[in-house]
């Protein structure tokens, strides 16, 4: 088999060793699901994306070291960072399409990459004491989106000191619990917890913001937020709520490139 492209981007930053790393893999053709999955876990990133040119657009697949997932932001964001970078795509805007998730738009502007997803409807749920069980000190409000459960919390300093069991965590029926709180210097914070899918904690989760977006939208009275995920390598998302999509912008670094011996 010919040789497969490789890179690794560090998304939602402006520098390497920061942001959520993302393994990027570029296709002529789509391979069996079985070897995506085992590429995926050979990277051991918390996602691999592979994509396809199919016309005017490119189908997008996104793949846990477990899984393949519905919806990955901080992994299409560094796909759209290769194809402008590294594969020659005009600088503009690019058409993803997912079959989970559907259309996909990307934009680059003065170096900054904007996602354009569609936005996730959440309602509020009772607080179990399953949800209870998973954090210390405990959420004041949950909620459900369509893959994960939100645990909203006092205060920015909650979110940083938290306590949580991975264990309890993962009994919970989601992709993910994300947990969250008003920031302090910016309007929200936010962390990413998914064992279920085999990401303990996810260092910076475009996807997530499809949730907190209207979600702090709503509390805060306003569309434009500033958001910050709280992980130890950190990342920083420009936000806005467009009627029924969200807008979330970051940069991306390159940190490696090479190719996959099959």
């Amino acid at each position: 088999m010919t040789p497969l492209k490789i890179y690794q981007v560090d998304a939602f930053t402006d520098h390497v060793f920061g942001g959520n790393p993302a393994a990027v893999v570029p296709l002529r053709h789509w391979l069996s699901d079985d070897l995506l999955q085992k590429i995926a876990l050979e990277n051991n990133l918390s996602e691999t994306a592979f994509f396809v040119k199919d016309g005017d657009k490119y189908l997008i697949r996104w793949f846990t070291p477990t899984v393949e997932v519905d919806l990955c932001g901080h992994a299409t964001l560094a796909s759209a960072h290769v194809l402008f970078h590294h594969e020659a795509h005009p600088f503009g805007s690019i058409d993803f399409y997912s079959p989970r998730s559907g259309e996909l738009k990307v934009h680059l502007k003065d170096g900054r990459i904007t996602l354009d997803f569609p936005k996730d409807d959440i309602k509020e749920i009772p607080l179990s004491d399953e949800l209870l069980s998973c954090f210390e000190p405990r959420a004041i409000q949950a909620f459900r989106g369509k893959s994960d459960v939100v645990l909203v919390f006092r205060s920015e300093t909650e979110i940083r000191n938290l306590r949580f069991d991975l264990t309890q965590i993962e009994k919970i029926p989601a992709r993910g619990v994300i947990v969250t709180a008003k920031g302090e210097n910016v309007d929200f914070v936010s962390r990413f917890f998914g064992p279920q899918v085999g990401v303990p904690e996810d260092p910076v989760t475009g996807s997530a913001h499809t949730t907190l977006i209207p979600l702090w939208a709503e509390k805060l009275g306003k569309t434009k937020l500033i958001a910050q995920q709280l992980s130890a390598r950190g990342g920083e998302l420009i936000c806005e709520l467009m009627g029924e999509r969200v807008a979330i912008s970051g940069k991306a670094v390159t940190y490696m490139e090479g190719r996959i011996l099959l």
